[in-house]
């Protein structure tokens, strides 16, 4: 009887997806759980529909801290029973002191204003708005490579043109320049600079560390030119390389640092602005020259202060399973030439760049079967992003690496590609 109700749920939730949100997510998301469907989740596995448990090593680098992490679950539990929703008349206690817990994990002596949203795009756009406004320019300055985002600003600052097919022209004057030493002063021959935007490290751009050289050179000319840094770490930053924030470590000195995606500790959707007051000062001036009805919600500002003292008790653990997790991937990459291609990464944000994209999407789907969830890449779909959160235990690494290991030597000989003795290279970013 259950399994036929489990049944039953799959079915109207792959055909309402069908009809109401799109039939190719709904062949995608039917192929990948083999006609199951997620049904709960906890630490670092999903239970599916139809009784099956998989390994969560992906979510879009959301669930840092796994699935329904007990501290944050219960600071919202308490935040919801005290004022889910901010009356946007009243100060809100759990709000400001989420605004201060950011500043102090963040820099505490120059990034001392906060902007609250609540998914990576948002910050973005109140970034560059910030910017032009404080500057008084309109030029913005980006990566090739980048993803920023897919709302109107935060697209004219992403690479990739199949999002911008048909929409364009976005954002006036946004130059997207290589990471490579050489482009850096070319793209300032004028003083009409508002900032500079950057990954550290590019998600969905394939896993891939921008020099050190190009990202200093590049924000050091920034401010010679009077421009604003923008620091994009939605995905980079909160330890999920390491350091708290790798623009930091790098010593980048932003003027602004975005977070989010793991910032509401995979329970709620947050993601935040971190400036300085020369940044900040059009807000300062007028506080609703940039506003949002849900910015700064309670219970996205209970799971934050939870996340962020979760993510530093776990700081420790993080490297160690880093280090595990890395070598591992490189071993695979040495045993598969002929699939994998190229392992990069950083702490718990790896790449693996297969052959092709077919190989990537074939493995992608039997992972999925037999029980471990990764991320694709957008805009690399040749790579897929293998992203552990902190909670995962030595073992569930292991059990990891043992899936793609299978699964990469099952990949059919179409899909293969014979490579000289160099490949697969390993780059830690």
């Amino acid at each position: 009887m259950a399994a036929s109700i489990e049944a039953t749920t799959s079915r109207k939730t792959l055909d309402a997806t069908r009809r109401h949100l799109s039939p190719q997510l709904a062949l995608l998301y039917g192929m990948n759980g083999s006609g199951a469907v997620e049904a709960t989740g906890a630490g670092t596995r999903v239970r599916l529909s139809d009784g099956r448990f998989a390994l969560d090593f992906g979510s879009y680098a959301v669930t840092l801290l796994g699935q329904r992490h007990p501290a944050v679950v219960e600071a919202v539990r308490r935040e919801l029973d005290a004022m889910p929703v901010s009356t946007r008349v009243l100060a809100n206690p759990t709000t400001a002191a989420f605004a201060e817990a950011l500043v102090g994990w963040a820099d505490s002596e120059r990034l001392t204003k906060v902007w609250l949203g609540l998914n990576g795009s948002d910050a973005v756009e109140a970034a560059l708005k910030l910017a032009r406004l404080a500057s008084g320019r309109q030029r913005v300055i980006a990566v090739e490579g980048a993803y920023h985002g897919k709302s109107m600003g935060a697209l004219a600052v992403t690479w990739n043109h199949r999002y911008r097919t048909s929409l364009e022209p976005l954002l006036a004057a946004t130059t997207h320049v290589p990471p490579d030493l050489s482009a850096v002063h070319e793209a300032f021959t004028t003083d009409d600079v508002a900032a500079v935007i950057v990954e550290p490290v590019q998600g969905e751009g394939g896993v891939r560390a921008l020099p050190p050289e190009f990202l200093r050179e590049l924000a050091d000319a920034a401010r010679t030119h009077g421009a604003f840094v923008i620091a994009d770490e939605i995905q980079s930053g909160l330890r999920r390389c390491g350091p708290r924030l790798v623009s930091s470590d790098l010593g980048l000195a932003a003027d602004a640092v975005l977070l989010g995606k793991s910032l509401g500790g995979g329970v709620q959707p947050v993601s935040a602005v971190i400036a300085t007051p020369q940044l900040y000062a059009p807000l300062t001036a007028d506080p609703f020259k940039h506003t949002s009805t849900f910015s700064g919600h309670p219970l996205g500002a209970a799971a934050g202060i939870a996340a962020l003292a979760a993510i530093e008790e776990l700081a420790q653990r993080g490297e160690c399973l880093g280090k595990l997790f890395g070598s591992g991937l490189t071993l695979l990459g040495h045993r598969h030439p002929e699939v994998i291609t190229e392992v990069r990464g950083r702490g718990l944000l790896w790449g693996v760049e297969c052959a092709t994209p077919a190989a990537a999407g074939q493995i992608l789907m039997e992972l999925g079967r037999q029980g471990l969830i990764v991320s694709p890449c957008l805009g690399r779909p040749e790579v897929l992003r293998l992203l552990p959160p902190l909670v995962a235990a030595d073992a569930e690494a292991e059990e990891a690496l043992m899936l793609l290991d299978s699964v990469c030597a099952a990949v059919p000989d179409e899909f293969r590609a014979t490579r000289d003795a160099s490949w697969p290279r390993s780059t830690r970013p």
